[in-house]
């Protein structure tokens, strides 16, 4: 196969996946089946290994594929399969086009100490303390932040602009989207990773995957026993140093010559600029001396793998205005557990899976899901949490138990969903306009789907809420739908644990929860 065809069909194949992993999460409508976005994630190499150790089922193991291919071919998997190895590789391209000498890269020693004590840190603190760093060193949760926090407003934002444009001409096929924010802190952490990522890729080229990533430093290590490689033929070598120039990972010293297979990502860009045709991609063919180098290495590897396989447990609703109250409440919610999503089983074993990629945030259709930023505690930073002041959880959706790419999320079938109780509704009385102001109200009880919510006799005419826990699911609705400001009159309290409600009475099964607010 020749050197153009190889670097062809990486830039097709890395393009492909780059456009998919990105329609992915700017999909602000829903329209990519879940079925599809699983398909994509299951060969990215930290959520399939959570979840294959979540699940213990090779139908999660997606990053065995990735091990064996980067055992016969290098590195492949961070050019051909990591979105945030593809963005860099774009944003470098870009950088040559501003400037010819930042595409000017030239052999870099490793940094060797940094790299591997930052893979040995990560694996250390995720058996002692769970995901935190794998959290905010992933690459696939990076990309998802990424795309999460920055992309899609602006896809949202031209999206209402067109919708305006083709509104004037009477022509409604795109409809307006509300953009919704995240709490500013909630940006520092991906807005860090993007100017340092993004920087390093504009100047350096692949520099943050070989000086940072714990998963390019692990496949590294995998890929320096590979069955194919770039390798030099000496003899045709006229050590001109064009390989080097145009290598992005700074790998290639042609002056020995020599390649850094634990930091070549087989982009063949080397192969594509030699013009003597000196380097070549192919299977290695193996010496004594270099038979037993090997087996040394073949035993870190096994060790990295075992230390690997031995990780611990620990490891909208539509605008409408609302009639305002013409009094504020004065008593504050007293929250005493965050709300995780359903499917989280508990606070500390959706906590210890969830790496915070950000998917099912992207994927909720109402946008009850926002990123945690002192809700869990610093471990959990960005995981998702139902925020109810914003929205509430849609009854008859499953849509983040169906996408998670870590099991952080244990898949339910509908009707478990909407028995399992995520938390439980609390009301104080005192916050309630029916008693405040002795008005009617009811905003609450018509939008429970459970009717876990009702109402009762108060004085003379008026009705107050009355909250029945047992077939509470904590699913939000009322305390979305309550116009008491700035504190509710009636709040979801989360479940540590979360725990089965009973069935509601006189409650069908096929309740359409409104999507318009429940006046």
């Amino acid at each position: 196969m020749s050197s153009s065809l190889l670097r062809r069909i990486r830039i097709v194949f890395s393009t492909l996946v780059l456009i998919f992993f990105v329609l992915v999460f700017v999909d602000f409508k829903s329209l990519i089946p879940a079925k599809y976005t699983n398909a994509l994630i299951f060969f990215q190499f930290i959520p399939s290994l959570l979840k294959f150790y979540s699940l213990k089922t090779l139908a999660a193991g997606g990053f065995i594929i990735v091990l064996i291919l980067t055992f016969i071919t290098g590195r492949s998997y961070c050019s051909f399969l990591c979105p945030l190895g593809i963005g860099q590789d774009l944003i470098s391209r870009i950088g040559g086009r501003i400037k010819k000498k930042f595409r000017r890269y030239g052999f870099k020693r490793p940094f060797t100490i940094l790299r591997y004590t930052i893979l040995a840190a990560t694996l250390i603190v995720t058996m002692v303390w769970g995901v935190y760093m794998i959290t905010l060193l992933d690459p696939y949760s990076i990309f998802g932040r990424l795309m999460t926090y920055f992309i899609k407003p602006v896809v949202i934002i031209i999206n209402n602009f067109l919708a305006g444009i083709l509104g004037k001409f009477d022509i409604y096929s795109l409809s307006n989207i509300p953009v919704k924010g995240f709490p500013l802190m909630v940006y520092s952490i991906p807005a860090a990773f993007f100017l340092l990522i993004g920087g390093l890729s504009l100047t350096k080229g692949r520099l943050y995957c070989n000086m940072i990533c714990p998963v390019g430093t692990f496949l590294g290590l995998i890929s320096k026993i590979s069955l194919f490689r770039i390798k030099f033929n000496e003899t045709a070598c006229t050590r001109c140093g064009r390989c080097a120039i145009r290598c992005k990972s700074s790998c290639i010293d042609f002056l020995k010559p020599h390649v850094d297979i634990s930091r070549c990502v087989t982009c063949f860009n080397c192969i594509h600029t030699c013009q003597d045709k000196a380097i070549t991609y192919g299977l290695v063919s193996f010496k004594k001396k270099v038979h037993e180098t090997d087996e040394s290495k073949r035993k870190v590897i096994a060790g990295s793998l075992f230390l690997l396989f031995g990780l611990s447990r620990v490891a909208s609703g539509q605008d409408k205005k609302v009639p305002k109250p013409k009094k504020e409440s004065t008593v504050k919610e007293n929250r005493t557990c965050p709300v995780c999503p359903p499917g989280g089983v508990s606070i500390i074993d959706f906590n210890k899976d969830c790496i915070a990629c950000s998917l099912c945030i992207n994927a909720c259709p109402n946008g009850v899901l926002q990123p945690a930023y002192k809700q869990y505690g610093l471990a959990g930073i960005m995981q998702p949490v139902m925020d109810y002041h914003k929205s509430f959880c849609t009854y008859n959706c499953t849509r983040c138990t169906e996408i998670c790419p870590t099991n952080a999320l244990h898949p339910l079938l509908l009707e478990a969903k909407k028995l399992t109780q995520i938390g439980k509704a609390k009301f104080i009385k005192d916050n309630c306009i029916v008693k405040i102001e002795k008005t009617a109200c009811g905003a609450c009880s018509e939008s429970c789907p459970t009717k876990a919510c009702h109402m009762i006799p108060y004085e003379g005419n008026l009705v107050i809420p009355e909250v029945t826990e047992d077939i509470c699911i904590g699913c939000g609705h009322c305390e979305f739908a309550c116009p008491a400001t700035p504190y509710k009159a009636i709040f979801v309290d989360g479940n540590v644990v979360h725990t089965a409600a009973k069935k509601p009475e006189n409650v069908k099964s096929d309740i359409k929860t409104p999507v318009e607010f429940p006046f």
